[in-house]
């Protein structure tokens, strides 16, 4: 990893972001748990982008939710076009590390998708998740429908009652409709703990229930 300075835990200013490429990351279009595509149209299915700390624990949090068709980890909800990981750490391209969960809304609700991301990690922390300081490890949702936004803003609310009763501080969760582009990430780490099962996950929650419901629906 590179060094951590101050200037990692904010967004670059103007003028400051990394050029970025017109070009694409090329990776391999299968999920290495199931097979299924990373990229595609997904019609019939919905779509939102959660960012909760470094992508490789967050990512396996959601392929294990019932009724969850894909995901795939990559950048979003900064500057700079196509960036590479390297450069998303360097703290110069805006982008949090965001995971692309597809899912099939007749079998899992968006609710039970939001229990997971806010009992998934401290919604509190600002530019960090736990040991993991940098601009990339920011909360947040991303949301591809008004009713996905509408739902993350009343969700939020619930929790920030929970999380005030227990001490907690304000949560500092970026909650954006419509989303930003997600740029996919390399090859190396899509589905990372699938492919090294006892690698690093640096995913841990608060230990404060989220007041909604589970929300996967019956086969």
């Amino acid at each position: 990893m590179l060094g951590i300075g101050a200037y990692k835990q904010r967004m670059p200013r103007e003028g400051e972001a990394l050029p970025g490429r017109d070009a694409p990351m090329r990776i391999q279009n299968a999920h290495h748990v199931h097979g299924r595509p990373l990229q595609g149209d997904f019609e019939g299915l919905e779509q939102v982008q959660f960012g909760l700390g470094c992508f490789w624990g967050a990512e396996r949090l959601f392929w294990r939710i019932p009724g969850v068709h894909t995901t795939a980890v990559g950048y979003s909800g900064g500057v700079t076009p196509n960036p590479t990981y390297r450069e998303v750490c360097s703290g110069m391209t805006g982008h949090t590390e965001a995971v692309l969960v597809v899912y099939d809304p007749k079998q899992v609700t968006f609710d039970a998708l939001l229990k997971a991301f806010w009992e998934g990690h401290d919604p509190t922390q600002g530019m960090r998740q736990g040991n993991d300081v940098g601009t990339q490890y920011r909360s947040a949702i991303y949301c591809t429908t008004q009713a996905q936004y509408d739902a993350a803003i009343a969700s939020r609310g619930g929790y920030q009652a929970r999380l005030r009763d227990a001490g907690l501080g304000d949560i500092t969760t970026e909650i954006r409709y419509p989303a930003p582009t997600f740029f996919y990430a390399e090859d190396e780490h899509q589905q990372y703990l699938s492919k090294i099962p006892n690698g690093y996950c640096g995913l841990g929650g608060t230990g404060v229930s989220c007041p909604i419901g589970a929300g996967v629906h019956a086969a």
